[in-house]
C-alpha cells in the first residue's frame, strides 16, 4: 500500500457571496486543473443571522453540479422548473445544472440562529455540459454511516467506502464524498483511488495527515460556536474527504457558468440576455 503525498495545505479565506453571505472559501476561481474535477468549495458557517439571511437570490448555473451539505440550520431552495423544498441538518442536495437552471438558495438558522453547511462545485465533462438538469436530494437517514471498532465514523454521501455505497448515483466524475470523524489519539488509513484527485477539508478539531516524509499537522480554524459543538472532542478531527476522476478538459469559467470554450461561455451569457438560456421548456423566474 502506498501513502499519497500531500501536495499542499490551503487555508480557507473569508469571502462575501450571494447577496452578502459571509463564508469561507477553501478553494475556487484559481487554477481549475489543481482540484479537477472539482471547482470550488465554500464553508458557510455562521451564528449571526444578519451575515447569512440575505442568501443567494436567483442566479443561473450551466455546465456544473452543485453539492450542498447542511450540518446546522436549513437551506430553502427554488428554481426555474418550479421545484421548491428545503434541506436540513445532515441532508444533501446534489444538483446537476447541465444545460441550465436558474435557482435561489436561502439559508435559515437553527433555534440558536446558527447555520453551517458546505457547497461544492463539480465540473461536468463536455459531453454532459448540456444534459437536462436534475436533482438528487438525500435526507439524513438515507446516508449510510459506518462506525469502526476504534470509533472512527464515516457518513458516505457518494461512492463506495468501507463496503457501503452512498445514495447519490450516476455522477460522471465517479466521485467519493465522505464526512469522516476520527477520535482523539487514533491513527486511520483511508482508501482513495489512485486515479482520482482528492482533498480533505478539516472543519473541526485537529490532526496530522501522513506525508511521504513526515506527518503534516492540520488544525481547523477557530470559527466560533461550531468548534464547541463538534461530534468529536477538541483533540479529535472531522473532515470532508472528497475524490473524483479528473476530466482533463479545457475550462472556460465566469461566475456560475463553466464551459469548455470562451465561445460557449459567451453564448451562455447571450442566451441569458435573450431569455433563451433554459433548454427544458421551463420558464424563467420573473420572466
Amino acid at each position: 500500500m502506498s501513502v499519497r503525498p500531500v501536495k499542499r495545505l490551503v487555508k480557507a479565506k473569508p469571502t462575501l457571496e450571494g447577496a452578502g453571505v459571509h463564508l469561507r472559501r477553501a478553494f475556487g476561481f484559481g487554477d481549475p486543473g489543481e482540484f479537477d474535477p472539482f471547482l470550488l468549495l465554500d464553508d458557510f458557517r455562521n451564528e449571526r443571522p444578519e451575515d447569512y439571511l440575505a442568501g443567494f437570490p436567483w442566479h443561473p448555473h450551466r455546465g456544473i453540479e452543485t453539492i450542498t451539505y447542511v450540518l446546522a440550520g436549513t437551506v430553502e431552495h427554488g428554481d426555474s422548473m418550479g421545484n421548491r423544498g428545503a434541506i436540513a441538518a445532515g441532508d444533501i442536495q446534489w444538483m446537476t445544472a447541465g444545460s441550465g437552471i436558474i435557482h435561489q438558495e436561502m439559508p435559515k438558522g437553527d433555534s440558536g440562529g446558527r447555520m453551517h453547511g458546505f457547497q461544492l462545485w463539480a465540473n461536468l465533462p463536455s459531453a454532459l455540459k448540456m444534459t437536462a438538469p436534475r436533482y438528487q436530494e438525500v435526507k439524513a437517514p438515507e446516508i449510510p454511516e459506518v462506525t469502526e471498532d476504534d470509533g472512527t465514523r464515516a457518513r458516505i454521501v457518494c461512492g463506495n467506502f468501507w463496503g457501503r455505497r452512498g445514495p447519490v448515483e450516476g455522477i460522471a466524475a465517479d466521485p467519493t464524498y465522505i464526512d469522516v470523524s476520527v477520535p482523539p489519539g487514533k491513527r486511520k488509513t483511508l482508501p482513495v483511488a489512485t486515479t482520482h484527485h482528492a482533498f480533505a477539508y478539516v472543519f473541526a478539531g485537529s490532526g496530522k495527515f501522513c506525508n511521504a516524509s513526515a506527518p503534516l499537522s492540520v488544525p481547523s480554524e477557530g470559527l466560533g460556536w461550531s468548534d464547541t459543538h463538534s461530534p468529536t472532542r477538541a483533540d479529535g478531527i472531522r473532515f470532508l474527504l472528497v475524490s473524483g476522476r479528473p476530466l482533463q478538459e479545457p475550462v472556460a469559467w465566469y461566475g456560475p457558468i463553466v464551459m469548455n470554450t470562451q465561445k460557449e461561455l459567451q453564448l451562455a451569457f447571450e442566451e441569458l440576455e435573450r431569455g433563451t438560456f433554459l433548454k427544458t421548456g421551463a420558464h424563467q423566474h420573473g420572466a
